[in-house]
């Protein structure tokens, strides 16, 4: 490989994706050596919206004291090295090609840093990169992308010795900056809660002055973040626990972070599953949220899973596969997978078609989605299937979805397979979708219903819907072929779907008088 070629690919000098053929399969490893802490991730899956074949962190604290010293935390060190070379055994396990290394701001800022690099390739043969808060923040930035293709606004990752800011819009990073606003060093800040205040608010007017917008979405990358989140789950009693794409206002973050000063953490923190050590970290990040949130006013705050580990998945894709739909590349994945006959799902989703054909883009996708997903948990007990595939949809690792997104299609799927909802143990998850949305789910899942009835081969080939919503007929045409397929099941889920619709059936079968 050329200096060029190298150069194309980033700091590892090999492409993560080699073969269109093999990317939908191919399993990288990640490790990122934090401030706070070490962690190994293995992708798997579609490439691009991976899933997590293996996630694995340990809070090591190699900033802790930094600020101080000069050094590494040679306690967090310690653990560090001893969690690389656990990870690198659990690499070999799995027969992974060699890990993507990087490490931070701690390794970055510290003076035995390039020791500690040192030592760890003489202990285990990784080789870390080290990377500056620019870099940080673009990979962190692109990493909100892999999640949102259409993400528009402010990447905030706060790791535990600095914190970077980036824009993000179309499908691009713009402005990024590195500040040192990390919980490690900011407790070492002197003066007291009132010199800590200052320093927070100093620097945040510092980094204004260098990203001049006032952002529609801001996005939280980063544990200190995804505490605070859990904290506003647990306060607010939100029924679904899924970090990623969790949204708050202004308003209600405040409500949260005055709450957060008020009751006793170590209590709380037993109802959210948050460690000790991330939980201590808690108070700082607060501030500097608050402080966050008033300088740069955004209308929305929205957390993301999604990361610098993410982005170096991102950094290395093709631009033909970053501008793919992660939703439905994840969907088109579980489908091959899972489902009994691979490939319905796209001939399902051209028979329920004509139902939706004035809707927007937005809502056509979620049915694309919806027909991808809607037989893969066919192995589950038939009574229990509704509720298998629902808790599949909200609770699975799917990028580009919002939570009522995520509602949506799992109650679409939910109806797929049982008709009515009355008395479901949902009910509290169901109340995150607008009531008006409630009927269209169900359309959708009687609409799959009905289709899955020809599943000898593609519906679309078998027979035709015609939806006329002024008139509110639904009409049906049959095939010949295909007359004996409309058997009296068949007949009942069309009578369900029509009556979902509020509308009366028309049914022709092509030959007959």
């Amino acid at each position: 490989m050329t200096a060029i070629e190298e150069h194309d690919w980033g700091p590892f000098g090999r492409p993560l994706f080699e073969d269109p053929s093999v990317r939908a399969l191919k399993r990288v490893g990640v490790l990122d050596v934090g401030s706070n802490s070490v962690r190994l991730v293995v992708f798997d899956g579609a490439a691009r919206s991976p899933a997590y074949f293996y996630n694995e962190k340990i809070l090591c604290g190699l900033g802790a004291g930094l600020s101080e010293t000069g050094r590494l935390n040679p306690k967090g060190r310690a653990r560090a090295l001893a969690a690389i070379k656990r990870f690198r055994l659990l690499a070999e396990g799995m027969d992974l090609p060699p890990l993507s290394a990087v490490a931070t701001a701690a390794v970055r800022d510290a003076e035995d840093g390039p020791e500690f690099r040192a030592e760890v390739e003489r202990a285990t043969g990784i080789r870390l990169y080290v990377i500056d808060g620019e870099e940080e923040a673009r990979l962190s930035a692109q990493g909100v992308l892999l999640g949102w293709p259409g993400a528009n606004g402010l990447m905030c990752d706060m790791g535990g010795s600095s914190m970077e800011l980036a824009e993000v819009s179309d499908g691009k990073v713009g402005t990024r900056i590195s500040s040192g606003l990390g919980p490690l060093k900011l407790a070492d800040i002197k003066g007291g809660k009132a010199g800590l205040k200052a320093y927070i608010r100093e620097t945040m007017e510092e980094l204004a002055g260098q990203i001049a917008t006032r952002p529609k979405r801001l996005y939280l990358v980063g544990g200190s973040w995804r505490a605070i989140a859990r904290l506003d789950m647990h306060r607010r009693g939100y029924p679904l626990h899924v970090l990623h794409e969790y949204r708050m206002t202004p308003k209600g973050l405040a409500a949260t972070l005055a709450w957060i000063d008020s009751v006793d953490l170590d209590e709380v923190r037993q109802h959210t599953g948050t460690s000790a050590t991330r939980m201590a970290l808690v108070p700082i990040a607060a501030q500097v949220l608050k402080r966050l949130v008033r300088t740069f006013q955004p209308r929305e705050i929205a957390v993301s899973s999604y990361g610098i580990r993410e982005g170096l998945l991102y950094e290395q894709m093709p631009e033909q596969l970053r501008r793919r739909d992660p939703l439905i590349e994840a969907c088109r994945f579980a489908e091959k997978k899972d489902a009994r006959m691979p490939g319905f799902g796209k001939g399902l989703f051209e028979f329920i078609q004509p139902l939706y054909k004035s809707a927007r883009p937005e809502r056509l996708r979620l049915v694309r989605a919806a027909c991808l997903l809607h037989d893969v948990s066919w192995r589950a007990h038939p009574d229990y299937r509704h509720e298998v595939t629902f808790e599949s949809a909200t609770r699975a690792n799917l990028g580009g979805l919002t939570h009522q997104e995520r509602v949506f299609l799992g109650m679409a799927l939910f109806h797929r397979y049982k008709n009515n909802r009355d008395g479901s143990r949902f009910e509290d998850i169901f109340s995150i979708l607008p009531e008006a949305e409630h009927a269209k789910a169900e359309v959708l899942g009687k609409a799959m219903r009905f289709g899955a009835m020809f599943a000898v081969d593609a519906p679309h080939k078998q027979a035709a819907l015609t939806w006329r919503p002024k008139r509110r007929e639904l009409h049906l045409k049959v095939k010949p072929r295909a007359a004996d397929l409309f058997g009296e099941v068949a007949r009942v889920r069309l009578d369900s779907l029509a009556q979902a619709l509020d509308a009366t059936t028309v049914v022709k079968i092509a030959g007959q008088s």
